[in-house]
């Protein structure tokens, strides 16, 4: 069995506060900090915590030459330790799993820091509107009462500064105040077949393309994407449009059409809820709509670029901030949110690791008739009444 080292790799040293009661009875607080080493890779979910002794010797490692098994006892016990973690890869059966991600994320063509914030950014399992009231960090009171006052919500006027004129009366100005992020939906109200496809037309569809070489096609959509690449796909999660079954779709933005997943979630409730993150607010959207990055696509141009990642997390807001106003024009509430567990996408999509990849979600559908969760719309451009239950 030979082995060789993950190529991408951070330590971080972390203190943690451990109660003593020696230090207290010597007079001290009988607060003492144990530091642990934290390793994050680019093809692990989570940190591995190991010695400094372990740390010196990975980092020893080669991560490009494979290596034979050492002699001696101790080494080969820490080399089998490191491997079970999946910090080292060897070309042994028995560690195949963690050889092929570590071997995924070597052909990607990412840029290494960027491939580490992603993969360790990623959520599984979170429930982040129950953290917020574990924290008790719901309102924004609540977050005075623990951090304080924010920085101010603009820098200091400038003396001298010209004052501009306003177009109040200018119809895209209308339509862009009409914007809310919605929190409330219309769980009774089915959204039209016909109006969920013209905003997939205006918004997703290719308006046309150029094909420069055999094979070599390049998109025009009505959003932006860095180098014509536009490498974001887009699964739709349907609750309630009229002749859709409810389930999820991959949208064709060539052939603007919608195809059935071979696979549906068993409970589509509770999966909309657990993709969310546990966003009740945002579940009863009648589409939600995951906004998926071929990360390949864009990594053929730039590759190992540090702006790579950037570029596509720019394109999702083009394309999030084009629903806003797609939907808005036809009456309908729409949001989007960073803040999902990109693990259950990537399970109930058949996502490959680290070549596609969840970025954010969009949804959008009627808005409901009363405001059970709050809204920011301090103009009341959107609930002139105020309408709370």
């Amino acid at each position: 069995m030979r082995f060789r080292r993950c190529r991408t790799l951070f330590v971080e040293p972390v203190e943690r506060p451990a109660f003593a009661l020696a230090d207290l009875m010597a007079g001290g607080t009988g607060v003492t900090f144990e530091q642990r080493l934290q390793v994050r890779t680019a093809h692990l979910p989570s940190a591995c915590e190991i010695d400094a002794d372990s740390c010196a010797w990975l980092l020893a490692c080669s991560a490009e030459h494979w290596q034979p098994m050492p002699e001696d006892a101790a080494c080969r016990r820490r080399v089998l330790a490191l491997l079970q973690q999946g910090l080292l890869v060897s070309d042994d059966p028995t560690h195949a799993e963690a050889c092929a991600a570590e071997q995924r994320v070597r052909d990607s063509h990412w840029w290494p820091l960027s491939a580490l914030h992603y993969q360790q950014s990623c959520w599984d399992g979170v429930d982040s509107s129950a953290d917020m009231q574990r924290q008790q960090l719901v309102t924004a009171r609540d977050l005075v009462r623990s951090f304080g006052n924010p920085p101010p919500e603009a820098p200091p006027r400038q003396p001298g500064a010209l004052a501009l004129p306003r177009c109040d009366d200018d119809p895209m100005q209308e339509l862009l105040q009409a914007r809310a992020t919605c929190r409330n939906f219309d769980a009774t109200r089915a959204l039209p077949l016909s109006l969920l496809a013209r905003l997939l037309q205006q918004v997703l569809m290719a308006q046309g393309q150029v094909e420069t070489d055999p094979d070599v096609r390049f998109l025009k959509k009505n959003v932006p994407s860095a180098g014509s690449l536009h490498p974001l796909e887009a699964y739709l999660m349907v609750r309630d449009v009229q002749g859709l079954a409810p389930g999820l779709y991959h949208y064709h933005a060539v052939a603007h059409e919608l195809a059935p997943l071979p696979v549906q979630p068993d409970d589509p409730a509770g999966f909309r809820l657990r993709l969310l993150a546990g966003q009740h607010w945002f579940a009863d959207a009648h589409v939600l709509l995951v906004l998926v990055c071929r990360f390949e696509r864009t990594f053929w141009k730039y590759r190992n670029h540090a702006k790579a990642y950037r570029a596509v997390m720019l394109d999702a807001g083009h394309i999030s901030q084009a629903f806003y106003s797609a939907a808005t024009a036809q009456g309908l509430g729409a949001f989007v949110t960073a803040a999902i567990n990109e693990a259950e996408a990537a399970r109930a999509l058949a996502l490959q690791p680290m070549a596609e990849g969840a970025l954010a979600v969009c949804g959008f559908g009627w808005r409901a008739a009363t405001m059970q969760t709050s809204e920011m719309d301090p103009a009341g451009r959107v609930w002139p009444a105020r309408i709370t239950p």
